[in-house]
């Protein structure tokens, strides 16, 4: 562990999910894959819809709705039923078949393999802080095992606007009940985790990718009081 400002008191943590208590990347991949795999199966007139055409439909719905991109499952959602309008399909059947294909997609997304090393390490500093998830997707930690661990759950979109916004962070120390500044946040991305939680108050750690380096980072706004490469660092604090 490693400290760049001076600590202060910890009431309560907060967590990051992807990347920060699990490897998202080979989950995200399959998920994306099995998902178009669905779509095409799904009705013939989809068959032939590839990836590209789906980012495209994507991307569009993001130029006419700027504010989507805060809320990643709605605009899944509803690019999915944009391509069976598209592809044909009438609106119950389109809007049937969006919610059938986010069915399939939170069931890849929970495929989540968690290292034994997170659960040890979120159940001892569960018996000193309460502790609390806030994420930019749509991970379920209560379908993959960790749910038992948070106090609750805040995610963007439903919750606010997506970090490094401060709605999310700011909603976790109401409902918490602790001031802002004794809340330590802790996650993998220098911008949405560290630089966004400590430009709203609270206490910021990174969990640094391997091979990174904060001095050598391009996305580096703000220094974290802490550094951290493996999650189990955390328990010097208890």
């Amino acid at each position: 562990m490693r400290f760049y400002r001076p600590p202060g008191e910890i009431s309560a943590i907060t967590f990051d999910l992807d990347d920060t208590l699990y490897d998202n990347r080979l989950v995200i991949q399959r998920t994306e894959q099995e998902s178009l795999a669905f779509l095409q199966g799904y009705n013939p007139a989809l068959s032939t819809l590839e990836n590209s055409e789906f980012k495209r439909l994507r991307q569009a719905l993001r130029e006419t709705e700027p504010d989507i991109y805060h809320d990643v499952t709605e605009w899944r959602r509803r690019a999915v039923e944009r391509a069976m309008l598209d592809a044909g399909l009438t609106a119950a059947e389109a809007a049937a078949g969006a919610e059938a294909a986010m069915a399939n997609f939170a069931h890849w997304r929970s495929r989540i393999d968690v290292p034994d090393e997170t659960h040890d390490t979120l159940a001892k500093l569960a018996e000193k802080w309460p502790l609390v998830a806030i994420t930019n997707g749509n991970a379920q930690p209560e379908l993959f095992g960790l749910g038992d661990y948070f106090k609750f759950v805040l995610r963007a979109g439903p919750d606010g606007r997506s970090k490094p916004f401060s709605d999310m962070y700011h909603r976790a120390a109401e409902r918490l009940g602790v001031p802002i500044g004794n809340i330590l946040h802790v996650g993998d991305d220098l911008t949405t985790d560290v630089a966004g939680a400590i430009r709203c108050g609270m206490q910021a750690c990174w969990i640094k990718p391997e091979g990174a380096d904060l001095l050598q980072a391009s996305d580096s706004r703000l220094l974290p009081h802490m550094e951290i490469s493996r999650l189990a660092s955390l328990t010097t604090l208890i």
